[in-house]
């Protein structure tokens, strides 16, 4: 338990210094301070009335022991639904947090949001590792929606698909358009 009384009893009836204070009690300059900054913030007059008892002293002067003061811990958003959702098709961080921030008002910022979510993806651990001979195996994928392709000479707009080619252990990316019908 604080030694508030004893405090403002050796400060405010006996008139000793906070360095005087803090070696007699072995407490901290900072704490005598502190708890002469509290009573004068909280607008209580010394001597204190005798109705008020130790427990409701420090209560009023530091609240309610095991409850801390300042911002509420946010709740955090399921960041493996938030990792299921990004798989689908043009689904991005900055929808699912929109989504998030409509659903909470009072929740995360966007770069918070993000940060949270690296830090959770970061953590998962690796489940496919493959290793392949230099030139061995091409990997090959489309690379999302179509893109319109104009002809110069005709004018003729066509739809395209983009496809990524990867050759195992070559750390290289090669990119081919291919027209489509």
């Amino acid at each position: 338990m604080r030694q508030v009384r004893e405090i403002l009893k050796l400060r405010l009836d006996v008139g000793l210094s906070g360095r005087v204070i803090a070696q007699q009690l072995g407490v901290g300059e900072t704490s005598v301070r502190d708890t002469l900054k509290r009573l004068h913030r909280e607008g209580l007059t010394w001597p204190l009335p005798d109705t008020i008892s130790d427990r409701e002293l420090e209560q009023r002067l530091y609240g309610t022991p095991g409850k801390k003061a300042g911002r509420q811990k946010q709740s955090e958003p399921d960041w493996s639904a938030v990792a299921r959702e990004l798989k689908r098709k043009h689904v991005t961080l900055q929808v699912l947090w929109e989504e998030y921030i409509a659903r909470d008002p009072d929740g995360f910022r966007y770069s918070r949001f993000c940060e949270l979510f690296r830090n959770w993806h970061g953590r998962l651990p690796l489940v496919m590792r493959q290793s392949h001979a230099g030139g061995e195996k091409l990997f090959v994928d489309y690379a999302g929606d179509k893109v319109a392709v104009v002809d110069r000479k005709t004018g003729v707009v066509r739809d395209a698909h983009i496809f990524v080619a990867v050759m195992g252990a070559s750390r290289g990316v090669s990119g081919i358009l291919c027209g489509g019908p």
